[in-house]
């Protein structure tokens, strides 16, 4: 056989395998979350943000920035990342949602550049990390989702009511003494659901892992009611487990999944995760005794009632706020920072450049309300922002 012959079948027998392989490639399957609280089969959420994968290379004199920590603002974070390759395409951050608990350890091990929390940084874990400093980025709501399967249809065309919960029952929920959907303490703040409410037991969703949107549930909790006794922390001991009803989920994506797939179940995510995953979350009746729905408005008016609530670490506790307008469960969400230690200074100058850009351009801040947070009040972003001032490298401040 001629050599010619010999290539000529090589490259035939090679166009045939990338042609195989090609062939071969399926599209990703689509997820479809429940609607209107009925189960959807065996689905998984839908990530909050879908933003195309890459896998170029890094450009010369990229900077490669790694992050992790809280679940709870994973949506918006999502979002700017990928909106400031755009801004800066020298930076490239890469944020995981592991949780709060996973990210204050990683920033305290040096293992991250900073750290995604929800959870207040503790005098021992300041102790350890030395020069931490948490900054407030956005704050926002945690709200009950629920997935019920309803007594009997709705009428043709009639919309399904949203369910309405007031703190106490809440608390009798995850207390384990609130069992069944229609039980009357639900039924008395939702009339005219009274027929459809099924006599099903109701399994209660958690967080498994160290969770800083369980900080903020429990915390809500913890003040709701003097029957919630369990704590309010990143993790605690459930009276739905001891009762046998209750399940975790890891992440805020895991406790919608475990909605998502078990009927007649409640949990708790951000806001964020229930809008991208068309989930139905619950209004609740606040301790003005005003029924409100988390969205932007709700959490403003939270943050209002606690305007001068901040320590010097930066942080505050917006839970269980007593305006007539105000969410009742919702926290801020914060990034967490060496101060003095960091020793790639072109690296903390563009970390500090995103926290500016994120906390100060008007699209960064649409980005935050479509996805359901809210934006810092003015004299909160401009005491964050001279905070970032002070941040030093090598003894230099670090903003120009």
């Amino acid at each position: 056989m001629s050599k010619k012959m010999i290539l000529a079948i090589a490259s035939l027998l090679i166009m045939g395998l990338l042609l195989s392989a090609c062939g071969s490639a399926s599209p990703a399957p689509t997820q479809t979350a429940a609607s209107a609280g009925q189960p959807a089969g065996n689905t998984a959420p839908a990530p909050a943000t879908a933003q195309p994968a890459t896998s170029t290379p890094l450009a010369p004199g990229s900077v490669k920035i790694n992050a992790a920590g809280a679940t709870f603002p994973l949506p918006v974070y999502s979002a700017w990342t990928y909106a400031y390759q755009y801004v800066d395409p020298s930076v490239v951050i890469n944020y995981q949602g592991i949780g709060s608990g996973g990210g204050k350890k990683a920033i305290i091990d040096g293992t991250v550049d900073f750290a995604g929390s929800d959870s207040l940084v503790t005098d021992a874990e300041y102790a350890a990390g030395k020069d931490l400093q948490m900054y407030p980025m956005v704050p926002g709501a945690v709200v009950p989702v629920y997935n019920i399967k309803w007594a009997k249809d709705f009428p043709a065309g009639t919309a399904v009511p949203v369910l309405v919960l007031d703190r106490q029952t809440l608390v009798d929920i995850y207390n384990a003494k609130v069992i069944q959907w229609n039980d009357p303490g639900i039924v008395a703040t939702n009339p005219s659901l009274k027929d459809y409410l099924p006599a099903s037991a109701i399994t209660a969703v958690h967080r498994s892992d160290g969770s800083g949107t369980t900080e903020i549930f429990t915390k809500s909790l913890t003040s709701f009611s003097a029957d919630w006794t369990a704590g309010g922390a990143t993790s605690v001991q459930w009276p739905v487990d001891k009762a046998g009803n209750g399940i975790g989920g890891k992440g805020n994506q895991g406790v919608a999944a475990a909605v998502i797939n078990t009927p007649n179940s409640i949990g708790y995510v951000e806001l964020a995760y229930a809008i991208s995953n068309s989930m139905s979350y619950a209004s609740m009746v606040n301790k003005a005794g005003s029924t409100v729905v988390a969205n932007a408005a709700s959490l403003n008016s939270a943050m209002g009632d606690f305007t001068n609530g901040f320590s010097d670490k930066l942080t505050a506790t917006i839970v269980d706020a007593p305006g007539a307008a105000s969410w009742p469960i919702a926290g801020y969400t914060y990034l967490v920072l060496h101060t003095t230690s960091m020793t790639d200074c072109v690296k903390a100058q563009k970390i500090l450049e995103f926290m500016h850009w994120a906390l100060t351009d008007p699209s960064a801040g649409q980005k935050a309300s479509d996805l359901g947070y809210s934006v810092l009040p003015a004299a909160v972003r401009d005491t964050v922002l001279a905070k970032l001032g002070a941040v030093t490298c090598k003894g230099n401040p670090v903003l120009k």
